[in-house]
């Protein structure tokens, strides 16, 4: 595959600018050095060719421009050299476009490449300015345009396969062009421009020439397309919009009008949006004002008005993702949601097509579409691509074929014979159309980005990349063509080049280092792999000489490897870093044959930078044992570590290929410094700069140095590459191979003759690779050296190692077929269907599986350690056992002593300072917890003291509520005074009622509206409700209403108040009285509770905000000080208990001898009694005396008097006791009558409050109704003077074109005069000739040429026809006809006898008529063109007039409602219950029928009705209560059946209970658990026979499925031929269907709008029978209702 590069010269750094800049200053032009083109192509008369072993040089003059720059500006630099592209690999990230049948071209970084579809050659062509942004093709001129993305970025246009310059376009833009697009017939150029300006441009780029451009404002554009059949129309798409363009020219002047597109929603409904001016429709009852919209409600008046939506109203509309043209100049729109829209260019009306059932693919998504002339192609994330045939409002699977990738963009050949489809991974396809269509890949993308590259060894034939995911390829460096491919399945950081064999070494992120044999560059293979660690590999690095391969992980470990496959790649050990590992640098030495290798490790100060270095001395790989201990870890003695440090903080760090000097690329500041290495010392020593070098890079960068070690590169961010002499660090080579867009360059490589260099951009996707376009003889010459002399010290070596590698490669290849039939048998899916996931994750499961090289030396290492000191652990192990059993036993001494004598547990803790560390900790976070609480209850007081502020403390009057006895209540029920009044007190009401009546009969209580007069407010300053007209009265009313409001309440709250203190008044009375009840109580022993009152917590508001001491559950925590408090309080009561307890003389004698009272009380007669006399107790009733007998009968006496005293004493107590409790009943029950009777008043005040709330809210929304009406006016008054501007404008447009037209149109009238004079001055001309010849020439000079029509062929595949309206086809034509006129001025076609003199006189004529009618066509044209427009701005200006005059209309409409709703005043009237019998709601609004009576009339029939009305209530009453006693009776006894069947059901379960074998034996065994034992060793033998069985039968079924796979291949074959067959036969189908549809199309356009009208007329009959049913039924349930009013009437209750 050959490649050509066409690029400017690279760049050089003079002084910072450019030797191509200062060739302009000078005026000397660059294309007067040329380009490089592919072989055979001519620039400026010269041939230039390239060679791979000679220098060409462009032009002669060219280097001695370059020197004398360099001699003036006395740089002091060597001899002029530059580098150019050898070739570029990339693949397409952004779309990719046809510029001709065979070629197709894409972006790639700088770079944009061509490539021959049929022979694979490229061409690549270089943006000087950085990455290049959007692209397009121009297929007519064969053109592509592309832009920069540089600041202020410009447009350019290239010719194919010229690659030469058309066109540099300068437009507005300030970032970046997000879109370029050309017409379809190539004159015209459309570009977008995104942040901050989105302005859309046309351009003439043949002319270069901005046609005309437009500003969108916030809209991101993702695609733009040209109309194929008109190129007046453009569409433009965004995520969430889609808009219409039409480019209007009149003359030489363009105009751009957008329509946007009305998209539906997610779920597939229409929205229609109207006009937000103009007149709603709606329906609306007018009661509540005129229908207004949302915009005047929101009171918005400006340009917002127009298009103001509420939230609710906003719909999710589909996401349109990709669009097409189809050849009816109609668009096919693709969504995110899956749907396929059809929206017609002219009247935008959208219709979403219906989708077939049979689709191939779950996900529906649209990523691509194309229009062609067999259907639409469309595909997406699946990575199908369906042919989709389209009929009205349907569209079906025509055909499909898959590519296995998610599909980015899919696009035709010119000549629409080819598919081209593009992934989003970036791979390329084609597909065919034919007989027999195929799938071709072009590109086959690798996945991810380019991670590194390197050089095959030795390095001028092959080079190597490897990405990201482990695909590794192999390029050929002539042509860059790839030679081969693998893939690893795996995360490669870093790869490396041996160069003493043809291996290779990939680090992996899994800890891996896989060894490649490159011996056959077309069949890579790993040959061998080493576990090194679990950290990822980020680092590997070869010595010069091959011998030593250095691997650094993310862990800051360093593992040295030998390098050679014949020793198999051993490990010899490894050695740690303090810090992470930036770059690693090594140098063979071969005076001491040591290898100094240099480490840049990452500090945490940002200032500073620390290198360390090392030496790998020949005895590492002799006897690399000695060199380590136990562990791997090399000997510090050995290697010789050494610490530098560096003030600056550096980015990469090289070593010089002497070990004399380290090269720093400095990050924070533009330097590359040069360090010298100081010898050898322990200590840590600063490195001081010899040479500070300006970088000319910005951000962090690499250095590479080349192979003999002369040149030194660099690179950053930016993406330049700078080569530099590595003695004193000036830059000789510059060019710009990638860009800071793309992050600048990731990796770059040196060949080692040097005559090549490899760059990979970061981000751009772009592999690049570099060649000398001139260097110095001498230069060039050391490097040749220097690699001969390499190439000889290693050809022994190569030959040797790449045996190894093939006998290795075999022993892999025996190994990978013998575990690959072990796989195969235990596979579940071919291997085939793997994902990347699943090798990844098979990687993954090995890795945690295998040891690493590290954990293996552990190991060994603790094995010996074990073996060493066995001994001495056991020793110590029974120390420890003996101490334990020590404390143990002192423990239990410490138990059994005195509680006295024993110690805490905490004395026997052995380790005493992890106790106090466990105390500290403790202490700590209880400080914390106690903290974290105090801040908590912080933050909670805060939001009490908030909430109490603003909802307590704002009130003035608080919520409280006064609460009935309940306990009274249900003991003296009242309930029957609560429903029934006595005669006095309705006597007493009536009379109230009078008296209110006599002092209110002055005002006119309808016309008030409320009750408020009977809380005795003033209504006097009140105005009349038929008077408030103006705002002011209104805002005065509602102020005064809401000043009733306050009153009302205030007078309520004063009633409530005062019944709340005569609550306490009554509780205080109840308590005083309760207290006698209880001494009575007490007395009588009658063990009664009292009942003693207490106001409610809801009687106290206050008592929500304290919280009292008893509803804390938990301890209350004590600070110190209170603890000190506390406790001198209790010493204080102690003290005061113990004074209490001394010796009182005088209580103790006033309790023993008068029961501590000192008068006896008339309640103490119950407990007195008399004492009997002592011969009672001691002498029996026989041998009393009769002094005796006289005692003991005065003893009886007493006691009778003093029972009898104690009775009367208890009646008395009793007869008390029942006056009390009644006093208290009856104070009750007063106070619960006036809070009844306050319940009530409560009720009346909640009316009347609502009443004038009801007139506030009624005169709040007049007033937000004027409010409204008054935004709508003023709303309508903007709009129309936007309105009369915008006519201004459509006037003065419409005057300038038919001023153009007007001349425009003379100047046509003159051209034609002047053709017909030419015409009538031929005759007087030619008029002395012969009348044969004046005839014959007349009838020649009337004759003109036929030109070859174009025919469109039958079998043409292009949908859109031929390309018109392009300048270029009418010169193409005039070209023609006067190519042909040549032929007829040709002598032979001369009359005879003419003169030729005349002849040639008369051909001149000839050639003027024709070229004036030419003229007079083109004028025609124009003129027509002219008209339309002039007639389209003519439309838009009556248009506008319309408007004005709706504007008006509206405005007049409005006004007259506003006058209407200012006078028609919403007035409340205060109705009493039974004055207006009327339910329906429309009735109540309409009293136009309704009668005034007089209210005794209707008062005295309620009095009689509510009469009778209160005796069926009460016979239903009793009825019911009876009723209920029958129900009651009823659930009893089935309750007790049920409870019964429960019983019965109990008593069966339990002589029916189930007592098992198992329960048995459970209770019979003594060793239970030895017996469950034995059963699950049974099962366990059952399940393991029964997983043989199993894994048998799943043998079986996998030969059967292998079998039916087989069979099923088989019947895919004949299913494919079938598919063939079928295909044709559609195609007739559809061809005789297409000719069937194109005879029916009328007949069925007829049929349907007959259709409709049927439907029209059917569905007005309907609703003309629906109207007249509503009558009829509205006529019948009036009647209805007053039946059965008649039948039933109301009962009211007064």
């Amino acid at each position: 595959m050959d490649s050509s590069v066409c690029s400017p010269p690279a760049r050089c750094a003079f002084n910072s600018s450019s030797p191509w800049d200062w060739l302009r200053h000078r005026d000397i032009s660059t294309s007067h050095l040329g380009l490089l083109k592919p072989p055979g192509v001519r620039t400026n008369g010269h041939q230039v060719y390239t060679s791979l072993n000679a220098i060409s040089i462009l032009f002669s003059r060219a280097p001695l421009l370059l020197a004398s720059v360099r001699e003036r500006e006395g740089s002091g630099v060597m001899s002029a050299a530059s580098l150019t592209l050898r070739w570029v690999q990339g693949f397409p990230k952004q779309n990719i476009g046809f510029i001709n049948n065979n070629t197709v071209c894409y972006p790639c970084g700088n770079y944009l490449i061509f490539i021959n579809i049929e022979t694979e050659k490229r061409s690549v062509l270089q943006c000087m300015n950085g990455k290049v942004g959007a692209i397009a093709t121009n297929i007519p001129f064969q053109a592509v345009a592309f832009s920069d993305r540089k600041l202020k970025p410009n447009i350019y246009v290239y010719t194919f396969p010229e690659l030469s310059r058309k066109a540099k376009l300068k437009g507005h833009a300030q970032l970046d062009y997000t879109s370029l697009e050309f017409s379809y017939c190539g004159t015209y150029l459309a570009s977008y421009s995104a942040v901050p300006e989105y302005e859309l441009i046309l351009w003439n780029w043949e002319k270069k020439v901005m046609l005309c451009n437009k500003l969108q404002p916030g809209m991101e554009v993702s695609q733009m397309t040209f109309n194929p059949m008109n190129w007046h129309q453009l569409c433009l798409s965004s995520p969430s919009a889609l808009s219409i363009w039409n480019i209007e020219r009149n003359d030489k002047n363009y105009h751009l009008k957008s329509k946007s597109v009305n998209l539906p929603a997610e779920d597939g409904a229409y929205i229609y949006d109207t006009d937000g001016m103009v007149s709603c429709t709606e329906f609306k009852d007018t009661l509540f004002g005129p229908s207004l919209f949302v915009s005047s409600i929101a009171g918005l008046v400006g340009v917002e008005a127009e298009t103001f939506k509420p939230k609710d109203d906003f719909h999710p509309l589909l996401h349109p993702t990709i669009h097409c043209w189809n050849a009816t100049n109609e668009l096919y729109v693709g969504c995110e949601e899956g749907h396929i829209l059809l929206i017609n260019a002219e009247s935008l009306l959208v219709t979403i097509l219906s989708r077939s059932p049979k689709i191939h693919s779950k996900d529906t998504s649209v990523n691509t579409m194309a229009f062609h002339k067999e259907g639409l192609f469309v595909s997406g994330n699946d990575g199908i691509v369906h042919s989709f045939t389209i009929k009205e409002m349907h569209y079906r699977v025509k055909d499909h074929f898959d590519v296995q990738e998610p599909v980015g963009s899919i696009i035709f050949s010119p000549d629409y014979t080819l598919l081209l489809i593009e992934t989003l991974k970036g791979s390329v396809y084609t597909y065919t159309f034919g007989e027999e269509p195929k799938v071709k890949k072009i590109l086959d993308a690798y996945g991810g980005n380019i991670q590194t590259i390197d050089f095959i060894t030795p390095g001028n034939k092959y080079c190597m990349s490897v990405t990201i995911l482990g695909e590794i390829c192999i390029w050929l460096l002539e042509n860059g063509s790839q030679v081969s491919k693998l893939h690893l399945r795996t995360e490669v950081n870093d790869m490396a080049c041996c160069p003493s064999s043809l291996s290779v070494a990939m680090g992996t992120s899994t800890g891996y280092i896989h060894f490649l044999d490159v011996t056959d560059i077309e069949l890579p293979q790993v040959v061998h792999k080493v576990f090194l660690t679990r950290s990822s590999i980020q680092h590997v690095h070869y010595d010069q000489k091959g011998q030593y391969l250095i691997t650094g992980t993310s862990d800051g470990y360093i593992f040295i490897l030998n390098a050679k496959p014949s020793q198999s790649f051993k490990v010899l050990g490894f050695t740690e870093m303090n810090g992470n590992i930036v770059q690693m640098s090594t140098v063979y030495i071969s005076e001491t044959k040591l290898v100094e290798v240099m480490v840049l490790i990452k500090t945490s100060k940002s200032e500073k930078s620390k290198l360390e270095m090392f030496s790998l001395p020949e005895a590492t790989l002799t006897d690399p044992d000695n060199c380590c201990d136990e562990r791997g870890r090399l000997k510090n003695d050995i290697i010789e570590r050494r610490l530098y440090e560096v003030n600056y903080s550096l980015t990469s760090a090289i070593l010089d290929s002497h070990s004399e000097q380290i090269y720093g690329y400095c990050g924070h500041v533009p330097y590359i410094c040069s360090y010298g290495i100081p010898e050898k010392d322990s200590k840590v020593v600063v490195l001081k700069a010899d040479i500070k070098m300006q970088s000319r890079h910005f951000g962090t960068g690499i250095l590479c140095l080349s192979s003999h070690g002369k040149w030194l590169a660099s690179t950053a961010k930016d993406g330049m590459l700078s080569i530099r002499d590595s003695n004193n660090l000036e830059t000789f080579a510059q060019t710009p191979c990638h860009s800071y867009q793309g992050q600048g360059i990731q990796s770059m490589a040196f060949s080692l003759d040097g005559r090549f260099i490899l760059v990979n951009g970061r981000e751009d996707g772009a592999f690049v690779c570099l060649r000398w376009k001139k260097i110095p003889e001498y230069l060039a010459q050391e490097a040749a050296e220097h690699f001969q002399t390499l190439l000889d010290s290693l050809n022994s070596s190569i030959v040797k190692e790449n045996s190894a590698l093939l006998y290795m490669r075999a022993s892999q290849l025996s190994l990978d077929s013998v575990s690959r039939q072990s796989a195969f048998s235990k596979a579940k899916s071919s291997v085939d269907s793997f994902s990347q996931d699943e090798h990844s994750g098979a990687a993954d499961g090995a890795n945690e599986q295998e040891t690493t090289w590290l954990e293996k030396k552990d190991h060994e290492a603790v094995e010996k350690e074990v073996k060493e000191f066995s001994e001495k652990k056991k020793e110590l192990k029974q120390g420890i056992r003996a101490l334990a059993k020590t404390i143990q036993e002192m423990l239990k001494e410490n138990d059994l002593a005195p509680q006295i004598a024993q110690l805490e547990v905490q004395e026997f803790t052995l380790d005493l300072e992890e106790m106090k560390k466990l105390y500290n900790e403790n202490d700590k976070e209880v400080e914390k917890l106690r903290k974290e609480t105090e801040m908590e209850n912080l933050a909670k007081m805060y939001l009490w003291n908030v909430l109490k502020k603003e909802c307590w403390d704002s009130m003035s009057v608080k919520g409280q509520v006064l609460m009935l006895r309940k306990h009274i209540v249900e003991l003296h029920p009242v309930a029957s005074s609560l429903d029934k009044k006595s005669n006095e007190e309705e006597e007493e009401e009536e009379e109230d009622e009078d008296e209110l009546a006599k002092r209110d009969s002055s005002l006119p209580n309808y016309l008030l509206g409320s009750l408020c007069t009977s809380f005795g407010v003033d209504i006097g300053i009140l105005n009349s409700q038929l008077e408030l007209h103006t705002r002011e009265e209104k805002i005065n009313q509602i102020i005064l209403l809401k000043d009733i409001i306050y009153k009302i309440k205030t007078t309520f709250n004063n009633e409530f108040d005062a019944t709340f203190q005569q609550k306490q008044l009554e509780i205080a009375r109840v308590r005083e009285r309760n207290i006698r009840i209880q001494e009575i109580i007490t007395d009588l022993e009658l063990g009664e509770e009292v009942w003693q009152p207490e106001i409610e917590d809801c009687e106290k508001p206050d008592l929500v905000l304290t919280v009292e001491d008893n509803e804390i559950k938990v301890e209350k925590y004590l600070t110190p000080w209170q603890k000190e408090q506390a406790a001198l309080a209790a010493a204080k009561e102690l003290e005061r208990l113990l004074l209490a307890q001394r010796n009182d003389f005088r209580r103790r004698a006033l309790m023993e001898m008068m029961n501590g009272v000192l008068e006896v009380k008339k309640e103490d007669i119950l407990k007195m009694e008399v004492p009997q006399p002592a011969f009672m107790l001691s002498k029996l009733d026989e041998i009393w005396t009769e002094e005796e007998m006289r005692q003991f009968k005065e003893y009886e006496k007493k006691v009778k008097e003093l029972n009898e005293e104690k009775e009367k004493y208890k009646k008395s107590l009793d007869a008390e006791l029942r006056k009390i409790q009644g006093s208290i009943q009856e104070t009750t029950q007063i106070f619960d009558d006036n809070l009844r009777k306050l319940f009530e008043r409560k009720v009346i005040a909640e009316m009347v409050i609502k009443q004038e709330e009801l007139k506030i809210t009624n005169l709040i929304f007049s007033l937000l109704l004027d409010e409204e009406l008054s935004t709508r006016e003023l709303g309508l008054n903007n709009f129309l003077e936007r309105k009369q501007i915008e006519k201004k404008n459509t006037s003065k447009e419409v005057f300038m074109a038919r001023d153009e037209v007007d001349a425009y149109r003379e100047n046509y009238d003159n051209l034609v005069a002047e053709d017909k004079v030419i015409e009538r001055g031929f005759k007087k001309e030619f008029a002395e000739l012969s009348s044969h010849h004046a005839e014959t020439l007349n009838k020649l000079f009337k004759r003109r040429p036929r030109l070859p029509r174009q025919r469109v062929h039958a079998e043409s595949t292009t949908p859109f026809g031929n390309r018109l309206g392009s300048g270029k086809v009418k010169k193409d034509n005039l070209a023609q006809i006067m190519k042909a006129m040549d032929d007829l001025d040709d002598p032979h076609h001369m009359p005879e006898g003419l003169d030729p003199g005349v002849w040639q006189y008369f051909c001149a004529a000839r050639r003027t008529k024709i070229e004036n009618e030419q003229r007079v066509k083109q004028k025609a044209a124009g003129l027509l063109e002219m008209q339309a427009f002039l007639q389209r701005r003519i439309e838009e200006d009556e248009k506008v007039q319309m408007d004005i005059e709706k504007i008006f209309q509206e405005i007049f409409v409005l006004r007259k409602d506003k006058a209407n709703y200012e006078t028609d005043l919403t007035v409340q009237f205060l109705l009493k219950q039974g004055q207006v019998e009327t339910e329906n709601f429309h009735f109540l609004l309409d009293y136009s029928d309704s009668v005034i009576i007089t209210r005794s009339i209707i008062e005295d029939l309620n009095n009689s009705i509510r009469a009778q009305g209160q005796k069926k209530v009460t016979n239903m009453v009793e009825n019911k209560n009876y009723h209920k006693g029958i129900f009651q009776i009823e659930w009893e006894h089935k309750k007790m059946e049920m409870e019964m069947e429960d019983l019965n059901q109990k008593a069966w379960d339990v002589q029916m209970l189930f007592f098992s074998r198992a329960h048995q034996m459970y209770l019979q065994e003594e060793d239970h658990d030895l017996m469950i034992g034995f059963q699950i060793s049974l099962m366990e033998q059952t399940i393991a026979s029964i997983d043989k069985t199993h894994k048998k039968d799943v043998e079986a079924q996998k030969q059967l499925l292998k079998k039916l796979r087989k069979v099923n291949n088989l019947k895919d074959l004949a299913n494919y031929a079938l598919s063939c067959n079928l295909h044709e036969e559609l195609v007739c189908i559809a061809e005789r269907k297409h000719i069937c549809q194109s005879i029916g199309v009328k007949l069925t356009c007829e049929k349907i709008s007959r259709e409709r009208y049927e439907a029209t007329l059917q569905q007005q009959k309907l609703i003309d029978i629906s109207k007249e049913q509503y009558e009829l039924i509205s006529i019948l349930q009036a009647e209805v209702e007053r039946l059965r009013m008649k039948t039933f009437p109301a009962l009211i209750h007064m």
